[in-house]
């Protein structure tokens, strides 16, 4: 993942006077074992090495407002394209509610008595692969980011012509939450076919069996403890951990079903 990283990394600033800077590679660990565990930045472990807790987090920071971890994920998306690892034959979209600590200005969550919560907009492929994630507060409805997921990324690579975008899945399949005509003949413009039930309907027979990659992608992106948890005041800081997650997830798969 080094090797992916690296060539992406901004031009470290201009060294001041003082001791010498911590190695980006250390400090990417450390960045990684605060995104594993949860741990607060102050008790990352300085035996380890990785220098202190607001050496990664500016290093976080300075790499977040680049855009390393989401071009990183991009490429990433490009080689699964090209080992013919991406199903376009459909995607599938979702949101999911978390809980956070000490963040200002969040909506209260209807899912955890109206405490305070954040909510992960997400939309995968076929085989579960993270395309887009999106972090909104926890009472923002889930139609109200669709067409952020529609067009928000950009495209995908890695196999011979024009890179395809992802709008170009053939079908999209998604709950009743997103049941709106609007936004149904926003996905036929694009040239998708919503698969989504009407409310207080019974549904899509056998809908369920084809949407839960979605759930088993938030299910991956959870098991990363700091994003169980919303802890960063700063939403970039918590959308550049996610991407972090996603890099994490899409190179696994690709080691996986290339080796």
């Amino acid at each position: 993942m080094w090797k992916l990283i690296k060539p992406v990394l901004p031009q470290s600033p201009a060294k001041a006077p003082g001791p010498r800077p911590v190695p980006d590679r250390l400090c990417l660990q450390g960045i990684l074992f605060v995104l594993h565990t949860g741990i607060g930045w102050e008790d990352l472990p300085q035996e380890f090495g990785f220098g202190s807790g607001m050496t990664c987090w500016r290093r976080l920071q300075r790499w977040t407002e680049a855009g390393v971890f989401d071009q990183v994920h991009q490429i990433l998306l490009d080689k699964l394209n090209a080992a013919n690892r991406i199903d376009w034959s459909r995607a599938a979209m979702d949101a999911s509610h978390i809980r956070e600590k000490g963040v200002p200005g969040q909506g209260s969550s209807p899912v955890n008595r109206g405490k305070p919560g954040s909510k992960h907009h997400l939309i995968c492929d076929g085989n579960g692969t993270p395309i887009y994630v999106l972090t909104s507060g926890a009472n923002v409805p889930e139609i109200k980011r669709a067409l952020d997921l529609l067009d928000g990324y950009p495209p995908i690579a890695g196999r011979p012509g024009r890179p395809r975008p992802w709008r170009r899945f053939a079908a999209l399949l998604a709950d009743n939450a997103y049941s709106s005509a609007a936004f149904r003949q926003a996905c036929r413009e694009r040239g998708t076919e919503p698969l989504i039930p009407k409310p207080k309907t019974t549904g899509i027979k056998g809908l369920g069996k084809l949407r839960y990659v979605v759930e088993q992608t938030f299910a991956l992106l959870h098991q990363f403890r700091r994003l169980a948890v919303r802890w960063e005041r700063r939403l970039d800081i918590h959308d550049g951990f996610v991407s972090l997650a996603c890099v994490l997830i899409c190179r696994r798969r690709l080691i996986n079903w290339t080796r």
